[in-house]
């Protein structure tokens, strides 16, 4: 599981199914970290002087305290303002050294239009760490971790996907499946020689053969688009697993991707995993650094709640 986690709040549903969602890929001996954003320069204040006003930053406290005793987790706090509220949560990940940034996915409050939406492209290309999006309703689900799927298509990224959905699976005694939307491109059968459906037929088995030499892993395979093959397989899991190339996971999130897709269409949680993301149980310097992004508070330095 990770250790050290992000989960960005607004006061809204979202932040709580966030909450909900990060709780449960929490290492046991791991750290939580609420962060509130306020967007808007923090050098800009619209009487001249380069702060906040205080009555922002005391509403900001007020609905990071009061989601933290509701939801009943121990959390640190974290809260500031930044040009964007993605750049802002982007910048903490970093500081802190978080190895997952957990959102949630309704569009009702403002981080969920904010991070499923597009407003913050340029900002968040850079993203270092894992990405997970929590569906609306998740704070209500009871549901155990019983199945963790691999959107895999035989690329590096789709093989770190697996090797973490492993992890994580051994972790919480979850089974693990995984499944490919092939194309004629990607077959090897000749098409050419074979009746349309006979084709279709035929690469499909043969990414359901592919999947099941992996070992360990239940296969899945259907003919047709990626993202919305995976959302519909996504309807028998508790967790969907992708990777993401080049950009880091928000950035492929944002710039228009199959990941992009299954944020607003996936029927469980979704996980994207960067190239730069290790394995959960993989050492990462700086996780418990207490250092603070730009223009970012600390939770009045006595870090988790007694």
């Amino acid at each position: 599981m990770f250790e050290q986690i992000v989960v960005g709040v607004d006061g809204g549903e979202g932040g709580r199914d966030a909450i909900a969602l990060a709780s449960s890929l929490l290492a046991r001996e791991g750290k939580l970290i609420l962060a509130h954003i306020y967007g808007g320069d923090p050098r800009v204040h619209p009487s001249g002087r380069a702060a906040y006003e205080p009555s922002k930053r005391e509403r900001t406290l007020e609905l990071l305290d009061s989601t933290r005793a509701e939801t009943g987790v121990q959390a640190r706090l974290a809260w500031g303002g930044s040009s964007s509220v993605g750049r802002g949560l982007h910048e903490l990940c970093e500081a802190v050294g978080a190895d997952l940034l957990v959102v949630g996915a309704s569009r009702r409050g403002p981080l969920g239009r904010v991070l499923v939406g597009d407003d913050t492209r340029a900002s968040l290309n850079s993203a270092r760490c894992a990405v997970a999006i929590a569906p609306t309703g998740f704070m209500n689900e009871t549901v155990a971790m019983r199945e963790i799927g691999v959107g895999y298509d035989g690329s590096p990224e789709s093989e770190h996907a697996l090797q973490v959905a492993r992890e994580l699976a051994a972790e919480v005694g979850a089974k693990v499946s995984a499944f490919q939307a092939p194309s004629f491109s990607s077959a090897s059968v000749n098409a050419a020689t074979l009746p349309l459906s006979d084709s279709v037929d035929a690469i499909v088995e043969e990414a359901r053969h592919r999947i099941e030499a992996l070992g360990g892993v239940e296969p899945h395979a259907a003919y047709g688009r990626p993202a919305e093959e995976l959302a519909v397989y996504s309807a028998s899991l508790d967790l969907l697993v992708v990777g993401s190339r080049g950009l880091g996971p928000i950035g492929r999130l944002i710039h228009g991707s199959t990941s992009q897709q299954l944020a607003r269409t996936a029927r469980c949680p979704l996980l994207v995993l960067s190239r730069a993301v290790r394995a959960p149980e993989t050492p990462k310097a700086g996780r418990n650094d207490r250092r603070t992004a730009p223009g970012m508070k600390g939770d009045r330095g006595d870090g988790l709640d007694k």
